[in-house]
């Protein structure tokens, strides 16, 4: 049944003749690449998988969600959204909470069961993964349902790498982590735990792997030179995080001071709140607006009552203090030392300042290139021997879960194209900019904020700080969606045109011009709501 705003006379009705022949510019639909897609790490079908929440088809939505990423309950917790950041919703009032509804549709999934099923093609051809992070962890799913034969090689007593290791529980719960692991082990993935490989290209020739994806975390703290006094307590920030898995805690002091500014010195500074400091410091050599740390991790961590001593750097430690040097920023805005020292009182002292990857294992690999660290590989994520993959905090990239999880699948299906003989290549498409948009036809909905553990709880327990959204609030949040660059079928084009050359198919088939009508005016283009019209010249 039409809507009635859309009821009009029959096409041809209200005009003899044909009117095509008019126009200088004709309508076409189009489909855009939403900002959301184009800045996710994972390459999510974001706008989607959105699409199917909005309906309340949560199933549909977690399904097209896993056919990207395997961890919606873990990325729901730990991704620092940058789809967030590009959503065009901002500039009406807030961007969409994507991360909030990954993580509501993650948790329904684990709360109802729902699993993936077995793959049923099977190649014939045998992967090695060396390492159960959450870039090996990506690598081996989609591996697995491309047909392949999977091996996982953990050099640990458990899976998860910095996902387990370096992120605390009151960030991500380890039952979420275990349940969406096992998830992906369910597609007969093999893992070996306390298994490390010492040399890749000996362990391909052992285990008859016709290809390797490397997924080496970065577990080595980096150091830096303190003089230090034979009784003062230094220690790095991964080894700590480490220990947290363990069953007796490492014991810290009263006083605890964090050297650094990323997301880990915020870690470590929260987690030593957690075991009893009356005073976790964080000594960082620039300003907040320095800082690389994300503001809202920041936010969280001085609501729980740690101290950061801004343009500062540590000159010296000792047994129950520290002796810190005042710095000022320089017109490149790098930190230069003042000479103003003072002395502070501390019982421990963590490192915070970056971590290495172990890459002994390519130790004698001919055609590997080793730079500043990483290792060097081509679009592709092969390095320069031919079968050899890298991925995640081993090569030149950002390191965070959602980075290392797109650098997974993106080498599983170029592993795939190389063991098959065949080309992976991704078409980008022309982005969804707001300016397409037409905002009058959306009504103003403000973001739905998740609920915060209270302070008290946050301040000594380890329990989960930022919760879930309900069935409500999710669904509510999913229909905030604006649709950039897509057709939704809201009717629009069908209801404005004066020519009735708009011809609507039926649910889920969108509509088409009938070129034999339409003048060209531009009013479907005009009053589109997402953008996904565009008048271009008429063929001649």
């Amino acid at each position: 049944m039409r809507k009635p705003f859309a009821i009009t006379l029959d096409p041809g009705s209200s005009l003899v003749n044909h009117t095509g022949s008019w126009r200088t510019l004709r309508p076409q639909y189009v489909d855009r690449l939403p900002p959301c897609n184009h800045a996710c790490p994972a390459g999510e079908n974001i706008q989607g998988w959105l699409a199917l929440a909005e309906s309340g088809d949560y199933e549909g939505a977690w399904r097209k969600l896993v056919e990207e990423n395997p961890l919606p309950a873990v990325m729901g917790r730990v991704c620092y959204h940058p789809c967030e950041s590009a959503c065009n919703r901002a500039e009406l009032d807030a961007a969409v909470g994507i991360n909030s509804i990954e993580r509501f549709l993650g948790d329904e999934a684990i709360r109802r069961g729902w699993g993936l099923a077995k793959p049923e093609f099977s190649s014939g051809k045998r992967v090695l993964v060396v390492g159960a992070g959450p870039s090996g962890l990506s690598a081996a799913y989609h591996l697995a349902r491309l047909g392949h034969e999977v091996e996982i090689h953990e050099a640990g007593p458990l899976a998860g790498g910095m996902m387990r290791f370096g992120i605390p529980k009151y960030r991500l719960p380890r039952e979420i982590l275990d349940l969406e692991i096992r998830r992906i082990l369910s597609l007969k993935v093999k893992l070996a735990l306390n298994a490390k490989v010492a040399n890749v290209e000996q362990a391909m020739k052992e285990g008859r792997f016709d290809a390797a994806f490397l997924a080496v975390g970065a577990h080595i703290g980096k150091r830096a030179y303190i003089p230090a006094g034979a009784s003062a307590k230094i220690l790095d920030a991964i080894s700590l995080l480490r220990s947290m898995e363990g069953e007796e805690k490492p014991m810290l002091g009263r006083r605890v001071v964090v050297y650094g500014g990323g997301n880990t010195a915020l870690d470590v500074a929260r987690t030593a709140k957690r075991l009893g400091a009356e005073e976790a410091l964080i000594v960082y050599r620039r300003t907040r607006e320095k800082m690389p740390a994300h503001d809202f991790e920041l936010e969280e961590a001085l609501q729980e009552g740690v101290l950061v001593k801004w343009l500062s750097t540590i000159r010296q430690a000792e047994a129950g203090s520290i002796t810190v040097e005042k710095m000022t920023l320089d017109a490149k805005g790098f930190p230069q030392p003042t000479g103003e020292l003072e002395t502070l009182a501390a019982d421990s002292v963590v490192l915070a300042l970056g971590q290495d990857v172990d890459l002994s294992l390519l130790n004698d690999i001919p055609q590997v290139e080793i730079k500043d660290g990483v290792v060097r590989v081509d679009p592709g994520m092969m390095t320069g021997h031919p079968g050899i993959f890298a991925g995640g905090d081993m090569v030149p990239s950002e390191r965070t879960v959602t980075v290392a999880v797109g650098h997974g699948k993106k080498a599983a299906r170029h592993i795939d194209a190389w063991l098959t003989g065949k080309r992976y290549g991704k078409e980008k498409g022309e982005l969804a900019p707001f300016a397409r948009l037409n905002p009058w036809y959306y009504a103003d909905a403000p973001k739905t904020v998740r609920p915060l553990l209270d302070i008290v709880r946050r301040q000594s327990t380890f329990d989960e700080v930022v919760g879930g959204l309900d069935e409500k609030s999710a669904l509510f949040e999913a229909r905030r969606c604006l649709s950039c660059g897509n057709c939704f079928e809201c009717d629009n084009c069908y209801g404005v045109c004066p020519d009735n050359a708009v011809i609507k198919l039926g649910p889920g088939r969108r509509y088409q011009f009938n070129y034999d009508y339409c003048k060209g005016c531009g009013l479907c283009a005009a009053e589109c709501p997402c953008g996904a019209i565009e008048m271009v010249p008429e063929e001649i």
